[in-house]
C-alpha cells in the first residue's frame, strides 16, 4: 500500500512516499481503507521535533521509520475476531491510537474498534475526518472537564481554528453564552458558528471585555492563561490545551478557587459517537478551508504550520 513515512525529524522534505505492507489487524481491531485524513498542528510538531516524536508516538527502541497521523475516515474492509460493533463495508471515522502510533498517512489503517464510530450518512469522508482530533479535543475540554451547561458564559480562544470552531458549536448546542476571540478577518466566520460575541484580540484586551466567565478554553501557549484567569469568576473552570498549571499560574488559579485542567486528548470511541450524533443532526459542522490530494500532503503540513488556518485541513485519498 501507499504510505508517507518519516525516518528523521525535520522539514517537509522528510516526509517520504513509500510502498509498505498492508497492516495486519489484532482481534480487537478493524482494517480501514482510508478515504480522508485530517491534519493537525501536532502532526507538524512531531515531524519537526525529535522529543515530540518520542512523546507522542512512544516508539519502541528498534523503530526507525514512522507513519504519522491519527485522524481518519474510511471503509471497514476486515474485522478482528472480537469486533462486534462494525462489519465489512461500514463507513467509520475516528482518532486512532492517540497518543501512540496512528499510522494514518496510508491507504489502510489498523484501528482499534473502540476508537471509532460509524460515519453519519449525512456527511462525506472529508467532513468526518476533520471532526476527529480537533472535535474530540473540544468535546473533552467542554464536556468531560469543564462540564458546560445551559447558561454558562464560555470564553473560547482561537475560535476560528480547528479546535475552536468545534468548541463554539458544541458550547452553543448545550446552551452556553459563547464569546470567541480571533483576528478581524475571522469575525464573520466565528459569529456564523453561533458565537454571541466576538473579540478581536489584535485590537483589544479580552480581559477588559470579559468578566465572570464560567469557563475558559485557552489554546494559546505560555502565560496567556494568566490573562484568561482574570476573566473567570471565582470557582470557574479553565481548561488549557498547551500550558501546564505551574508556578504563578497555579498560584493565581488557586487564589480564585478555579478548577483547572491541562487537556491531553485521548482516543475514545464513546466520545466519537457523541460527535457523530451531533454531526448527523447538523448541530456540528466541519469547516474545511483546505482539501489536498494525498500526494500533496506535505503542502498540508506547510499550511498548518502557518498557524492561520480557518477551520480544518483535510487530505483526501
Amino acid at each position: 500500500m501507499k504510505a508517507i513515512t518519516l525516518k528523521e525529524t525535520g522539514g517537509i522534505e522528510k516526509l517520504q512516499f513509500a510502498e509498505v505492507p498492508t497492516p495486519a489487524i489484532n482481534k480487537d481491531e478493524v482494517l480501514v481503507q482510508v478515504k480522508a485524513i485530517s491534519i493537525n498542528p501536532v502532526d507538524a510538531f512531531v515531524r519537526q521535533h525529535q522529543q515530540a516524536l518520542i512523546t507522542y508516538l512512544q516508539p519502541k527502541p528498534d523503530e526507525d521509520t514512522f507513519i504519522l497521523g491519527w485522524d481518519i475516515s474510511g471503509i471497514v474492509v476486515a474485522t478482528g475476531d472480537q469486533v462486534t460493533q462494525f462489519k465489512k463495508g461500514d463507513e467509520v471515522f475516528g482518532m486512532v491510537n492517540f497518543p501512540g502510533h496512528g499510522n494514518a498517512y496510508a491507504e489502510y489503517v489498523a484501528a482499534p474498534a473502540s476508537h471509532l464510530a460509524l460515519k453519519p450518512q449525512t456527511i462525506n469522508h472529508a467532513e468526518a475526518a476533520a471532526a476527529t482530533l480537533a472535535a474530540l479535543t473540544a468535546w473533552q475540554a467542554l464536556m468531560t472537564y469543564a462540564k458546560v451547561k445551559k447558561g454558562d458564559k464560555v470564553l473560547i480562544h482561537a475560535a476560528a481554528g480547528g479546535v475552536g470552531h468545534y468548541a463554539v458549536q458544541i458550547a452553543k448546542h448545550f446552551g452556553a453564552y459563547v464569546i470567541g476571540t480571533a483576528s478581524t478577518p475571522n469575525k464573520e466566520f466565528v459569529l456564523s458558528l453561533g458565537a454571541d460575541e466576538f473579540i478581536d484580540y489584535t485590537q483589544e484586551k479580552f480581559e477588559d471585555r470579559v468578566q465572570y466567565a464560567d469557563v475558559v478554553i485557552d489554546s494559546i501557549y505560555g502565560d496567556h492563561v494568566l490573562r484568561s484567569l482574570d476573566t473567570v469568576k471565582k470557582g470557574g473552570r479553565v481548561i488549557t490545551l498547551l500550558t501546564f498549571f505551574e508556578g504563578s499560574i497555579a498560584d493565581k488559579a488557586k487564589a480564585k478557587e478555579v478548577f483547572t485542567h491541562r487537556l491531553g486528548v485521548v482516543s475514545n470511541g464513546d466520545d466519537m459517537q457523541q460527535i457523530a450524533t451531533l454531526l448527523a443532526s447538523a448541530a456540528l459542522k466541519s469547516h474545511i478551508s483546505h482539501n489536498y490530494a494525498f500526494q500533496e500532503l506535505p503542502k498540508a503540513h506547510q499550511q498548518i504550520s502557518t498557524g492561520k488556518t480557518q477551520g480544518k485541513i483535510v487530505v483526501s485519498l
